[in-house]
């Protein structure tokens, strides 16, 4: 079983999947920005039987954007693509399984959310999202919510500096991630992921204004960001786990 404080189980790459993925998407372009928060204010959020892991004693959220630029399900099905950015904390279970957990995921696919609510209870919303890069190779993003939630939003845009050769313990923690818990109905459920490494890029939060992190319970007011990075992207296959999380 894990241990909060540790980080020995996030592993570089993720264990295999038992056959095809039923569900493979592609995400690309992605922002990644984390704050420091305490763990006690984490718990409350999450589902039943997990708990907020830790490393170095110390929670994080994450305000997480990336374009979807297709989905395909059944191994062939072509579902469509959008763009998506979710706020998000890290778990961990009673087997020791490391996973994300999100709190609020902005799409501006409304059968997508649709979809994904019912199907996975996760707390997609239909929102307008805007990702583009400027000229000079900054990363600019925007959210309006529609619903549920209309009106909750941000801004922000990132600039990107050189590659990461070989990831920081906190920067493998934060993107090392196989796996994600959501409640859906009635339990607590385990959805596996896989893809390859994320490769990464530092990169420098030039501006964040906003109440996506206040609407998903966990403000950070002033604080600074303790990592920014971007990637290129990877392509990702999801597979739902039936029996529930204990």
């Amino acid at each position: 079983m894990a241990r909060a404080g540790t980080h020995a189980t996030t592993t570089a790459s993720p264990p295999p999947l038992p056959g095809p993925p039923p569900l493979t998407q592609g995400w690309h372009d992605a922002v990644f920005v984390h704050w420091r928060v305490a763990p006690e204010r984490v718990a409350p959020l999450l589902p039943a039987h997990t708990r907020p892991d830790v490393l170095d004693g110390a929670a994080h959220v994450g305000l997480v954007a990336f374009r979807v630029p297709s989905t395909t399900g059944a191994g062939a099905v072509p579902l469509g693509g959008f763009h998506e950015v979710n706020v998000r904390v890290y778990s961990v279970d009673g087997q020791g399984r490391q996973g994300v957990v999100f709190l609020s995921m902005d799409a501006d696919a409304a059968h997508s959310v649709l979809a994904a609510r019912l199907l996975t209870g996760l707390p997609y919303m239909w929102s307008d999202v805007s990702l583009r890069t400027a000229p000079n190779g900054v990363r600019a993003g925007a959210v309006r919510r529609r619903a549920p939630g209309r009106g909750v939003g941000g801004h922000w845009r990132v600039a990107v500096d050189g590659p990461v050769t070989a990831p920081s313990p906190l920067e493998r923690f934060l993107t090392a991630r196989w796996g994600l818990h959501t409640a859906h109905l009635g339990a607590t459920r385990w959805i596996r992921v896989t893809h390859e490494p994320w490769p990464l890029y530092r990169a420098r939060l030039l501006d964040y204004r906003g109440d996506l992190l206040d609407a998903a319970g966990l403000p950070v007011g002033d604080s600074r960001p303790v990592s920014v990075l971007w990637s290129p992207g990877v392509t990702a296959g999801v597979r739902p786990t039936l029996a529930p999380v204990r």
